[in-house]
């Protein structure tokens, strides 16, 4: 980083502190207008009393846990059970803002949420993004609801790629940034580099100086501390929430916006069981009250009917609070909008002026979606038609903005592309868990043409591992058609050594590798990516070495068929399992596809022993989960994805072809 400028940044942020310490916030000067629609006395007093920020990060960088700090913070503790309590999450397992299931599991935030803390009289509305590349979209369209960020970046790692991502975003819309660096109570805590480090990132992204003159807070959620020096930690998160206040300016609203037609950008969809569908979105002009007719509408598209809003919500800690009316520069949430949906602006009906919609990155990944039509279709799900996969897709549209669902030849089958593969497994698992029956194809990258040449996606990869595996590591990212950015080799305190090795690597060249580079350096590997480009195609990739093993018939695998056909390869099943013909059962020592009889009944003799009929022969099945078995299958295989089960198999459409 450059020493002078950071000094002067340092120096700059000192003298802002001071100034703001000379004298008590109440001493403010207040601006004072009165219309002769309504009193707008106190309105700018209103808004100083206001901050939107959104915390955003790379992923496992300790976004929801900081969130959980803060929450405590602000929250007594009867409050703050009660909101634990209404999310269906543990208290001592923390993370309330993961409250869905499959955030949970996977240990990672899909949902951008809410909630609202109140510090020194000042309310501050947070929004908690997701830090995975696959939900990007997540974190675009809450920008334009927000005005400024707390860019949380690990003590140790330092700026990794999504933290780039969602840095640039923030930076694109002119917010204003406090850096935390979290989790300073970790032992290889280096936290003079990793300001350095956020500093360049800065200046690469063309940040401007007063962007640049970021705030510094350190911080370990975990511990619950925090501070404005990395050696003077105190308890609690006052130090954060005084530099969110005093740092992120209060929304820029005049009491002539207050006067103009009014004006709301959705940027998210709730539901409730009695209130039906519910936008979420920032008052950018105007006055919200419950009650005033409304119109929904968008850029080049006719204005919708009038319509009532029923109630108007605000954020209160983990909760919601109605409101009789609500004004420019908060977040709210309406009802009464059975059509509103994400990018439509709720304005005036005698005066519309829509805004432009919210514009997020296009998909990179592909994969289709079709009527299950295995020997096993309907056993445990009861959602099984083309009718109702479609309808489910399209409603799925109406919040995640960067997915697309379209229809091809085959009216069974649809085409779905989304930011990556972890970003449609999470939709699948979803139906799954709702009562769908579906077969999903392989992930494909999406090519498009850029001034006639053909052109795919590619990702930026950073890995982290052991010295002694990087050869392997780089062996299998070249086969994979990547090109070396930059690797450097480091020494640990312990006497060993680590390989940090950035790759450009075509998107379709990462499906199915992760497992492989963990094989290769035996789980010892850190991966990152995140989408760089669209550039010119780059040639077939290397096909997968290993075939498939196939039932052979329809039945019941037993321990004697097993037993036979392990010779052949690893097996997925096991014994008493239910396999039908042509369904993936196991990988083939060879190439090519081979159909074995798992099902095989061992001949009844009058020469038996008491042990014959044991499974202890029987080596243990490979069990795959959902985002395995889609790394795993080949372009002409399947999956087959019920309430119950995870199944693969050969495509039936691809049959003769394979004949």
């Amino acid at each position: 980083a450059s020493t002078p400028g950071r000094l002067h940044a340092s120096r700059l942020t000192a003298q802002r502190r001071v100034a703001t310490a000379s004298g008590p916030r109440s001493a403010w000067p207040i601006v004072c207008t009165v219309t002769a629609e309504e009193t707008v006395a106190g309105a700018d007093q209103e808004l100083q009393e206001l901050r939107n920020i959104a915390i955003i990060a790379h992923v496992d960088h300790g976004k929801t846990t900081l969130m959980d700090a803060v929450l405590k913070e602000s929250m007594d503790e009867r409050a703050l059970a009660k909101g634990f309590e209404l999310a269906g999450v543990d208290q001592t397992i923390g993370r309330v803002m993961d409250s869905d299931a499959q955030e949970r599991e996977r240990g990672i935030t899909i949902l951008a949420k809410n909630a609202a803390v109140e510090w020194k009289g000042i309310k501050i509305n947070c929004v908690d993004t997701p830090g995975h590349a696959d939900f990007g979209g997540e974190v675009e369209r809450i920008m334009r609801m927000v005005d400024g960020v707390l860019l949380v970046v690990d003590s140790v790692e330092g700026p990794k790629p999504q933290t780039r991502f969602v840095l640039k975003k923030a930076l694109e819309q002119g917010h204003q940034v406090v850096v935390v660096i979290n989790k300073c109570d970790r032992p290889a805590a280096r936290p003079d580099w990793v300001v350095d480090q956020t500093f360049d990132l800065f200046v690469e992204l063309g940040a401007t100086d007063a962007q640049c003159d970021f705030r510094v807070v350190y911080t370990s959620a975990l511990q619950g501390v925090s501070g404005h020096e990395f050696g003077e930690l105190e308890q609690g998160m006052g130090a954060l929430l005084d530099a969110v206040v005093d740092h992120v300016p209060a929304p820029k609203v005049t009491p002539e916006t207050l006067e103009q037609p009014l004006q709301i950008l959705i940027a998210n969809i709730d539901y409730d069981d009695f209130k039906g569908k519910m936008g979420v979105g920032r008052i950018t002009q105007g006055v919200l009250r419950a009650g005033r007719q409304v119109v929904l509408a968008r850029p080049d598209e006719e204005l919708g009917k009038r319509q009532k809003v029923n109630e108007v919500f605000v954020f209160d800690a983990l909760g919601r609070k109605p409101v009789e009316r609500a004004r420019a520069g908060e977040i709210v949430v309406l009802t009464g909008l059975p059509d509103i949906g994400i990018g439509y602006t709720v304005t005036d009906p005698d005066n519309p002026q829509p805004m432009e919609p919210i514009a997020v990155e296009e998909p990179t990944v592909r994969m289709t979606f079709g009527v299950n039509k295995s020997p096993f279709a309907g056993r445990e799900g009861k959602l099984l038609t083309s009718r109702v996969i479609r309808d489910r897709l399209m409603k799925e549209l109406d919040r995640n903005v960067a997915l697309r669902v379209a229809e091809t030849e085959n009216p069974d089958t649809y085409e779905v592309s989304g930011r990556g593969q972890l970003h449609l497994s999470v939709l699948i698992e979803n139906m799954r868990r709702e009562g769908f029956e579906l077969f999903v194809g392989p992930p494909k990258a999406l090519r498009k043409k850029i001034d006639g040449v053909d052109c795919e996606p590619f990702e930026k990869v950073e890995i982290t591992v052991p010295t002694e595996y990087s050869g392997a590591c780089i062996d299998l990212l070249n086969r994979r058609r990547g090109e070396m950015i930059n690797l450097v080799t480091k020494d640990l305190d312990d006497g060993s050594s680590s390989t940090d090795i950035e790759y450009l690597v075509p998107t379709r060249g990462l499906i199915g590798v992760r497992n492989q580079l963990l094989t290769a350096t035996r789980g010892e590997l850190v991966m990152d990516t995140v989408f760089e480009k669209f550039a010119p195609f780059v040639g077939d990739l290397p096909k997968r070495e290993q075939g498939s093993l196939l039932a052979f018939e329809t039945g019941t695998t037993t321990p004697y068929g097993i037993i036979g056909a392990q010779e052949r390869g690893r097996l997925f099943v096991k014994p008493k399992t239910d396999v039908y013909k042509d369904m993936v059962i196991g990988q083939h020592q060879r190439g090519g596809d081979l159909a074995v009889n798992c099902n095989r009944q061992k001949q009844l003799t009058n020469m038996r022993s008491a042990g014959n009929d044991k499974d202890d022969g029987v080596v243990p099945a490979l069990e795959f989960s959902l985002d395995q078995c889609l790394e795993y299958i080949a372009d002409d295989e399947l999956v087959e994805v019920t309430p119950m089960s995870v199944r693969m198999l050969k495509n039936p459409d691809m049959a003769k072809k394979r004949k």
